[in-house]
């Protein structure tokens, strides 16, 4: 009998029909030790706060993408929007032979959108969450078997210190979704600036929730459904996991309003009853009302921005809106 398995073992790659696979360097090693001081810090502070980061473990990423799909979360939408109009524009801005830099690529499904347009000759896709972007960036290779990918698990809001692996430029940094409203004004200049050193030749593409009146940015925060409800409050669970706390979901809800004096919008968790949480080493009592600080959300004016790409050192910036000024979606040359 002719033996199938012996007579594929001999044949190539491309005739077994075998999938390229992305590289993958992993540079965010949890220290169980320090997150936990962290977040015991926040927890206990006057005005108890965690990062936003700790949102996003592989159901908060899930929560979040759905939360994207949902009607009064207009900023995904109107950023596509604005993508599909002015993406030619765009990439006679992107210099030839261009490395793509996903930051907190998630599903990779916007980079991806654009790859017909910008043709990057090398995808690189950076986020904290490790095992949701080995899923996606797995699957998104198989899609494009010919475009070189690498995946980096790496924290990012602190330090934009690229691995060597990432190659030298050019660098196109991509940041879409307005994730940059989730650092303060002093951060984001911090962060631009980072970002502009990572650029090598390239430039920085970011996307830019605007300043609008209350009653469309209220809603996008704390929809109808509950998704950004259950999002926020995942929070609590993923605390447990990694502080040992005893935090109950039926002991909090959801609470996300516009702060005008600060510009922002502001995610918390509140108590809605006296509420004892203990963890390993520590506990602290909330009162009904009081709330865990876990989100901001900063909307910009677009010369303000503006301002602070210049104030970051980028040479020459462009900037597209959709019809009604809602967002913008920024080109910073470095």
């Amino acid at each position: 009998m002719f033996d199938l398995s012996a007579a594929a073992a001999t044949l190539s790659p491309a005739v077994t029909g075998t999938l390229p696979q992305p590289d993958f360097v992993q540079l965010h090693h949890e220290d169980r030790a320090a997150v936990r001081a962290e977040l015991m810090a926040g927890l206990l502070a006057p005005q108890a706060f965690t990062s936003p980061k700790y949102l996003y473990d592989a159901l908060g990423s899930r929560l979040f993408e759905a939360i994207t799909e949902l009607p009064e979360y207009y900023p995904t939408r109107t950023e596509a929007s604005i993508f599909k109009a002015h993406a030619t524009a765009m990439a006679a801005l992107i210099p030839d032979n261009a490395t793509l830099v996903d930051l907190g690529a998630g599903n990779c499904a916007k980079a991806a959108s654009l790859f017909a347009a910008f043709a990057p000759a090398r995808y690189v896709a950076v986020d904290i969450s490790v095992e949701f972007l080995r899923q996606a960036l797995g699957s998104l290779q198989a899609q494009h078997p010919s475009l070189p990918m690498l995946g980096v698990g790496m924290d990012f809001s602190s330090s934009l210190q690229l691995p060597p692996q990432a190659g030298n430029g050019p660098n196109v940094l991509f940041y879409p979704g307005s994730s940059i409203g989730n650092f303060t004004p002093v951060q984001a200049l911090e962060f631009l600036r980072q970002a502009r050193s990572a650029c090598i030749g390239g430039g920085l593409l970011l996307g830019v929730d605007l300043l609008k009146p209350r009653e469309l940015l209220e809603p996008a925060y704390d929809d109808a459904l509950g998704v950004t409800s259950a999002f926020n409050r995942n929070l609590l669970p993923h605390l447990n996991q990694l502080v040992g706390s005893d935090f109950l979901l039926a002991d909090w809800q959801h609470a996300a309003f516009f702060n005008a004096a600060e510009s922002r919008i502001e995610m918390h968790l509140q108590a809605m009853r006296d509420v004892q949480v203990r963890w390993p080493g520590g506990e602290r009592r909330f009162g009904q009302g009081e709330r865990i600080h876990t989100e901001s959300s900063y909307k910009w004016r677009a010369t303000d921005f503006e301002q602070l790409l210049q104030s970051a050192g980028f040479v020459s910036t462009q900037a597209w809106t959709d019809e009604r000024g809602w967002f913008a979606v920024f080109w910073a040359a470095g």
